[in-house]
């Protein structure tokens, strides 16, 4: 950990896990040592970077205001999946914010990205740590099988407990709205807040790509996506994954099913997924991992349920198929 903390501080890059997702980490009050994250990744300018903070009074320093409603879901939420969109201060530098004037900051749950955060004693700036567009990594192993050595050191804390990256929630208007859905639903925010949060409902919209400014990170059109292509089915719909393993003779397929499902003749594999929200979403990417490394060319995916608890999992999986 020592270790880690000084490549942070000598502005090197570190991957590390958080509850939701591994995060590819670096001073995130150092432009340098951020731009090292976009390059490693391949990622767009204007899709910015989640600050994360180990504790309420370092994520203030990093703001212009404090608006009450950032206070109430912080004592709520925070360590945990959740992820506030804030008025931004002049230590956070445009490459974090990607030239807006916000910036999203979080306090992780998981022990050793809170060890990290302290003896760096620095924010650190962490999307997921993967190539762009990729399936988010929820292993080490994960990490490392997708940046290899763009990394400087891969800290091994097992896989993640959520398994989807966080809710991302502007408290900066007259309403908190959410910018990218994740385990926190709509309905749990709102409970929280004692009054409605709204979903911005731009989740697959085309025209979001490089348009300037970006508050939140994760809404590129094509994203968390495996490499091979992928076949959505209706739930319980055994005939049409059945079509979509009879429609071309030379693919591999893997199917992607919840437990209790559908169990497709002729795939290559088929892996089932819990019926829950959380269970779900704790194994989704690394069945995808499983399915691309094992060389199919077409995953077909029953899609779950609709219903404000499932919000993350499916905006994840129709991302997947853009």
């Amino acid at each position: 950990m020592a270790q880690a903390a000084a490549l942070i501080r000598r502005g090197e890059l570190v991957a590390f896990p958080t509850e939701t997702v591994y995060g590819l980490g670096a001073n995130a009050l150092d432009p340098d040592a951020v731009a090292r994250i976009y390059a490693a990744k391949g990622r767009p300018a204007w899709n910015p970077v989640i600050v994360h903070v180990a504790d309420v009074a370092a994520a203030k320093t990093l703001t212009r205001s404090w608006p009450e409603r950032a206070s109430r879901l912080a004592e709520a939420c925070w360590p945990g999946p959740l992820t506030l969109v804030l008025p931004k201060s002049d230590a956070i530098p445009d490459i974090v914010s990607a030239g807006g004037d916000t910036v999203a900051i979080r306090i992780p749950s998981h022990p050793a990205a809170l060890s990290l955060l302290r003896s760096a004693d620095v924010p650190i700036a962490a999307p997921s740590a993967n190539r762009f567009t990729q399936i988010s990594p929820t292993t080490a192993q994960h990490v490392a099988m997708g940046l290899g050595d763009r990394v400087s050191m891969i800290l091994d804390g097992g896989p993640c407990e959520i398994g989807i990256e966080s809710t991302v929630v502007d408290v900066t208007g007259n309403e908190a709205v959410i910018l990218r859905p994740g385990q926190l639903s709509a309905d749990t925010l709102s409970h929280l807040l004692g009054e409605r949060v709204l979903m911005r409902s731009h989740a697959l919209d085309h025209t979001l790509e490089h348009a300037a400014p970006q508050r939140s990170p994760g809404n590129a059109t094509r994203h968390y996506a495996p490499r091979a292509d992928v076949w959505l089915t209706s739930p319980d719909d055994l005939p049409e994954v059945q079509r979509a393993i009879n429609a071309d003779s030379t693919a591999r397929v893997g199917v992607l099913a919840i437990d209790g499902g559908i169990d497709a003749t002729g795939a290559h594999r088929t892996l089932h997924l819990p019926a829950t929200p959380g269970g779900y979403a704790r194994g989704l990417y690394a069945a995808l991992h499983t399915l691309d490394n094992e060389g199919c060319t077409l995953i077909v995916i029953q899609l779950p349920p609709a219903g404000a608890s499932w919000d993350g999992v499916r905006d994840r999986i129709l991302r997947a198929t853009r």
